[in-house]
């Protein structure tokens, strides 16, 4: 069982991973996350969903969404989200099949 010093650095590390990915890093694409690492910012907002019903709070995939990344995801497109090639789109359907598949 971690401590609550440890639970307080990893939730630390965890605003500071959201700050780099939805402020620092907002260049990087999803895609190019979810097939290069297995995870992106959607896997990050589904995580957090996840653990809220583990504790019995109720959140929707939306709710879950717009709390990680501060805005709706219509937002986040419309600001941040460019084209993903052929190749691109290809290698995600591989990536979500192998990480996000197996959730």
């Amino acid at each position: 069982m971690p401590t609550q010093t440890e639970i307080e650095l990893q939730a630390a590390a965890f605003r500071r991973l959201q700050q780099h990915l939805m402020q620092d890093r907002v260049d990087v694409q999803n895609i190019d996350m979810m097939n290069l690492a297995g995870f992106c910012r959607n896997c990050l907002s589904r995580w957090y969903q996840e653990a809220a019903g583990e504790k019995g709070i109720e959140m929707s995939k939306d709710e879950a969404r717009e709390l990680f990344y501060g805005m709706t995801m219509e937002e986040w497109k419309t600001n941040h989200q460019t084209e993903a090639s052929p190749e691109k789109q290809k290698a995600f359907k591989t990536a979500f099949a192998e990480n996000v598949g197996k959730a």
